[in-house]
């Protein structure tokens, strides 16, 4: 029985099949958001959620059942994520004073998605283990806004503007610049002043925005050889247990072909 609910759980029609719903039940989060369909749908409405409500049940008890040792689906960050939210959407609050909390609890259900899908699964846990590394670059990228803002507010603090009045509105600025939102404009008028302006704003969008830019996509890039380089090395160590176990069936085969051979003779 507990086999059966193992290949339930682990089956792809039962993966897609949540992934389905929880796209289904955000779609239907968006649609009561449209004039007063919350008021003419209402019936159809509180079906959707009982039904979500009581799929996502069924399939947190599928997990649980399917684990061999109950206390071992709680050792699974990802099953306490999918624990978390289902408990959290359980709770009474559509009665109480907390019925907009409530509400707006139940979007976080479509976070389900993350858990539903194996290789959404996978990016996030990529990105988890990323961020040490993105964390350095932050901080890099951090030095290079604190060094340009404090440069920007001594030179261009009287510009009629006022974009580098003081440190912080400097470094809204230089944001401002890194996103490319009309920041030639914000150039033009330094150099209107400060002919050379030019020369800090395109060195400060090479190192910041391409240069770190490059940086995170090589920081993802790596973690994701890391990660396929695990599932190489996952996937050759089952290979030679099963080829273990095969060798082992040939072993025993053998012994009992020269069994058969010594008992004839």
């Amino acid at each position: 029985m507990i086999e059966k609910i193992e290949q339930i759980r682990d089956a792809r029609w039962f993966s897609n099949l949540t992934t389905l719903i929880i796209i289904a039940y955000a779609s239907v989060l968006g649609f009561k958001t449209i004039g007063d369909v919350e008021t003419n749908y209402s019936l159809f409405l509180q079906f959707a959620d009982a039904f979500v409500t009581i799929y996502f049940i069924f399939e947190i008890a599928i997990k649980m059942v399917a684990e061999k040792k109950f206390v071992n689906f709680f050792k699974s960050g990802w099953n306490l994520f999918d624990f978390t939210i289902v408990v959290i959407t359980l709770l009474p609050l559509e009665s109480s004073g907390y019925a907009a909390v409530a509400r707006l609890l139940r979007i976080f259900r479509v976070l389900r998605l993350f858990t539903a899908r194996p290789e959404l699964k996978a990016i996030i846990d990529m990105l988890i283990k990323a961020i040490p590394a993105i964390i350095d670059i932050v901080i890099l990228m951090f030095i290079i806004f604190y060094i340009y803002a404090i440069v920007g507010n001594f030179f261009f603090e009287k510009l009629p503007s006022g974009l580098w009045s003081d440190f912080l509105v400097s470094m809204l600025t230089l944001f401002r610049v890194l996103t490319f939102e009309d920041w030639t404009d914000v150039m033009y008028e330094a150099m209107e002043v400060y002919p050379w302006a030019w020369a800090y704003f395109v060195s400060f969008v090479i190192i910041a925005a391409f240069v770190f830019f490059n940086l995170f996509v090589a920081v993802i890039i790596g973690e994701m050889q890391k990660l396929n380089e695990a599932d190489m090395k996952q996937e050759i160590h089952e290979d030679s247990k099963k080829l273990d176990i095969l060798l082992s069936e040939v072993k025993h085969l053998r012994q009992e072909l020269n069994q058969i051979k010594k008992s004839k003779d």
